[in-house]
């Protein structure tokens, strides 16, 4: 095959495989904001052709999508039965915060002191937008407006193992409090605390910004542990 055919059978892989990834993303998109606002509920059971029916996406990105979520615990695959969305736990959420306090104050830090200029403007324009979200007292703009922070925080702290373990915990993060926050958050006392860690970052003081993302989990613990009062 010429040099110039060779080239372009590449080209035309590289674009098929940056196409394949990119509907992937999508799908995890979907899937994850449908699971983390409930309507996708804990304990029901869904198939990757309802799933590529409802959201007009193939089943291979579906797929591949779904085996990201069981990564990160939000869904069971089970041979031969299908996939169930996973059940809340509150002991086990408990757990979780044990690590995400020590992981979230390391990307905290460690965001802070490796930011970007560009990254530095949109911690602060979140900051902004949190606050918006608090005025406003709107749980879908504080839920969008935290998971755009959630990935900033990530790509900032320039830490791929620390990336990697808070990745897994995020989004089982943002479905416990979806599910809870009615009856036990003020919801505009997390979108204060969320805004004081995107201040913090986006000036470059690590050491505020790690106080700040300890107050912000001191909130979440309390938050957490409420709702066993609240059920």
């Amino acid at each position: 095959m010429p040099a110039a055919a060779k080239r372009s059978s590449r080209a035309v892989a590289s674009r098929k495989r940056d196409a394949d990834h990119s509907l992937t993303d999508r799908a995890y998109a979907k899937l994850e904001e449908l699971i983390v606002t409930l309507q996708l509920a804990p304990g029901e059971i869904v198939s990757e052709a309802e799933l590529s029916a409802q959201l007009r996406i193939g089943r291979t990105p579906i797929r591949e999508a779904l085996h990201r979520l069981a990564r990160e615990r939000l869904v069971n695959i089970l041979p031969r039965r299908g996939i169930v969305v996973s059940e809340i736990n509150v002991g086990a959420q408990l757990r979780l915060l044990e690590v995400r306090r020590e992981i979230e104050r390391l990307v905290a830090r460690s965001a802070a002191r490796r930011a970007s200029d560009a990254e530095r403007d949109r911690f602060s324009g979140l900051g902004k937008a949190f606050e918006a979200a608090a005025r406003s007292d709107d749980a879908t703009a504080f839920m969008r407006t935290d998971r755009e922070f959630n990935d900033l925080c990530l790509l900032a702290s320039h830490n791929e193992y620390a990336a990697s373990t808070m990745t897994l915990m995020n989004s089982l993060s943002r479905r416990f409090w979806f599910i809870h926050y009615r009856q036990a958050a003020d919801m505009p006392l997390a979108a204060k605390l969320h805004a004081a860690v995107a201040r913090a970052i986006a000036k470059g003081d690590a050491r505020s910004a790690a106080a700040a993302s300890d107050r912000l989990l001191d909130y979440i613990e309390e938050f957490t542990r409420s709702t066993v009062e609240a059920a």
